[in-house]
């Protein structure tokens, strides 16, 4: 399925939903290309997952700010790669260092870059600890088996769908609980 079909088809499941995500956030390795950087070499031309690039493009068009939070031992080589395809220019926010703690490190910072409240964002990341430790920040997080993918895309979008309206559910409860006049009866002495 080419590029183009694949934008296609993730606009119009983008279209489905009410509720759509601020910026979504993509791992790199093993999540938009099926490889670890620091296997590879600056000089190779790499190759992105197949319905990746049309993913990223449809939501740009739909107004949907894109991100990287990658940890890597060879950013650099992941900097190259993204430059090599042309995809550099898409992202508000490129968080790619080596870290041997969670991806909230990067979360951190994008949320400082970009403004974005965690709960307003989508990630997708094909290791299992990252979806949990990221999710435990308020993001909707969805793990990839194959990269990302249009049926990945549908299950992120129904994941920050059901994210936010818990979201909401609970600002209301919070709201009217703490909303409300306290108890206008004074003791009598």
């Amino acid at each position: 399925m080419g590029d183009e079909k694949v934008k296609a088809e993730a606009t119009q499941i983008i279209g489905m939903f009410q509720v759509l995500p601020r910026l979504v956030v993509f791992d790199l390795d093993y999540t938009l290309w099926p490889f670890y950087c620091e296997c590879r070499s600056k000089r190779e031309m790499p190759s992105m997952y197949p319905h990746a690039k049309g993913i990223l493009y449809a939501l740009k068009d739909r107004g949907i700010d894109v991100a990287v939070a990658s940890r890597s031992p060879t950013p650099d080589i992941a900097d190259a790669f993204l430059d090599k395809l042309n995809m550099k220019s898409l992202f508000v926010a490129k968080e790619i260092f080596s870290s041997w703690t969670h991806k909230t490190d990067h979360f951190q910072r994008i949320h400082s870059r970009t403004g974005v409240p965690f709960n307003s964002m989508l990630f997708f990341d094909d290791e299992d600890r990252n979806i949990k430790a990221v999710s435990k920040m308020g993001v909707a997080s969805t793990l990839v088996g194959n990269g990302v993918n249009l049926g990945a895309l549908r299950q992120g979008l129904t994941n920050f769908s059901q994210n936010w309206n818990t979201s909401e559910k609970n600002k209301q409860k919070w709201v009217s609980k703490f909303s409300q006049k306290p108890n206008s009866s004074k003791e009598q002495k």
